[in-house]
């Protein structure tokens, strides 16, 4: 669905491939009552980030939780929206407000029909480097793992 997916963008008519690279409680990174979800597009660093209070709102309002395959589900409809209709500006980073998330965790499982068809996330190598993981958390300098 939305972990690795193409959109076409509303002004320039580009072609955007986005995958899903990781799941980030922000609290630890960057301080913030957050989860940022890492895509690349076309291989460029962008985030999303979510607020925590959408996992309990929606654990309140429907008795069901938002689990890491539909956070990044979420998370990826969101972006396909913003490039499709414009919205994506070259950011590296989005927020969602918590009524955005518990509108595309509706969308999603709509969607897919029930949680338990939503795609695995990619499993990713315990032994892989992470300069090997094209991962570099939000306002981080871009340095190449040589460097570091």
């Amino acid at each position: 669905m939305y972990e690795d997916f193409i959109a076409k963008d509303r002004w320039t008519g580009e072609v955007q491939h986005c995958v899903w690279k990781g799941t980030v409680v922000a609290i630890a990174t960057r301080h913030a009552d957050a989860t940022d979800i890492r895509f690349a597009v076309n291989g460029r660093p962008l985030w999303i980030a979510m607020p925590n209070m959408a996992w309990v709102e929606q654990k309140k309002r429907t008795g069901k939780v938002i689990t890491d395959y539909l956070a990044a589900q979420i998370a990826g409809r969101y972006l396909k929206q913003a490039i499709e209709s414009g919205y994506d500006n070259g950011r590296e980073m989005y927020t969602m407000t918590i009524e955005e998330v518990l509108d595309q965790a509706q969308a999603v499982v709509k969607e897919a029909g029930r949680t338990d068809f939503l795609p695995s996330l990619p499993v990713i190598n315990q032994d892989a480097h992470p300069a090997e993981l094209d991962f570099i958390n939000p306002g981080e300098p871009n340095t190449v793992a040589s460097e570091i």
